[in-house]
């Protein structure tokens, strides 16, 4: 008797040993996974503040589903840093796999990032960029904003940088990656031309903030003001308010350029109420996604990947309008 119950014990401690040996093979062939094959992934959002990152937010969640073996743990920081580094924070204290942020400013990243790296979590940074060292994450995928600024810029320039010209400008969050590179690539591409930059302040990257900025630019400076530069969308919608309550016709009496060419953007172009759009593709999800994959693989990755921008003037937002996908 006393043979058969220690003969079971050996049996079930061998297939115990067994299943623990195929659970250690399963985890290290999925690339830093739990052992079940789902890659956690904790990602780190601005917030909500335009139509463009609720775009963004979209792509990435559908890229990190579960019916394409993530588990994503999401987290919208209201555009406040501090809850961002919390949020990453949280996120090496649950172990994931892969940390993805969109970071809300450049600067303060130090810190947390050598915590995750000290965790041996990498990290991937989406849409924004940072100050800090480039060996606190493994690629960063995006859109190239002095580009966007210098494709703004040279068409303002082209198009009213013969004549004297006054500008306002609506600045994102102020810190941020985009605000910082689409005025220094506007400011550069406007170099030499009559173009006068009567003022600049942040409207946050939002349509009411928008607004209330250019509520006062109307105010201070009234018909004065030729050219309107909005480093976004929702900001110029929200200006579009202003102008039309101060009675004057957007497009004509002030000639609007925008950034980020969203179905909203596109459809004030078509309108005629925004001259000239700058694209800014939020459908990265992807892209991050099958970073993450790779990097959790092993597998060596571009450090910057940056998307494929076009933009729009009038006619041609006419033309992109039934296609569009944001």
């Amino acid at each position: 008797m006393k043979k058969g119950i220690i003969a079971g014990i050996a049996l079930l401690g061998a297939v115990t040993m067994a299943a623990t040996g195929c659970s250690g093979g399963s985890s290290a062939a999925s690339g830093g996974s739990k052992g079940d094959g789902v890659v956690t992934v904790g990602f780190a959002q601005t917030g909500s503040e335009s139509g463009w990152r609720s775009a963004n937010t979209e792509s990435m969640k559908d890229a990190f589903s579960a019916k394409n073996g993530f588990k994503l743990i999401f987290n919208a920081a209201d555009n406040k840093p501090e809850n961002q580094i919390a949020a990453v924070r949280n996120f090496i204290n649950q172990g994931v796999d892969a940390i993805v942020i969109a970071p809300v400013v450049t600067t303060g990243w130090d810190d947390v990032l050598k915590e995750a790296k000290d965790a041996n979590i990498p990290v991937i940074l989406e849409d924004r960029t940072i100050d800090g060292s480039s060996d606190l994450y493994k690629a960063w995928i995006g859109d190239d904003f002095k580009k966007e600024g210098e494709t703004a810029g040279a068409w303002a320039k082209q198009t009213l940088g013969d004549n004297a010209t006054n500008m306002v400008v609506l600045e994102g969050t102020t810190g941020s990656a985009p605000a910082i590179d689409r005025a220094t690539g506007f400011d550069d591409a406007i170099k030499g031309s009559q173009i006068k930059k009567l003022d600049s302040q942040t409207g946050n990257f939002t349509r009411a903030d928008g607004k209330t900025v250019m509520e006062g630019f109307l105010q201070k400076y009234g018909k004065s003001i030729n050219l309107l530069f909005a480093q976004n969308d929702d900001m110029g919608l929200g200006a579009l308010d202003a102008i039309k309550a101060a009675g004057l016709t957007p497009g004509k009496d002030i000639q609007i350029v925008t950034i980020d060419a969203t179905h909203d953007g596109l459809q004030a172009a078509a309108n005629g109420e925004f001259n000239y759009v700058v694209e800014c593709n939020p459908l990265l999800g992807p892209t991050v996604a099958k970073t993450v994959k790779d990097v959790l693989a092993g597998k060596d990755v571009e450090k910057k990947q940056t998307a494929v921008d076009q933009s729009f003037t009038p006619e041609q937002a006419k033309t992109a309008l039934p296609d569009r996908k944001y």
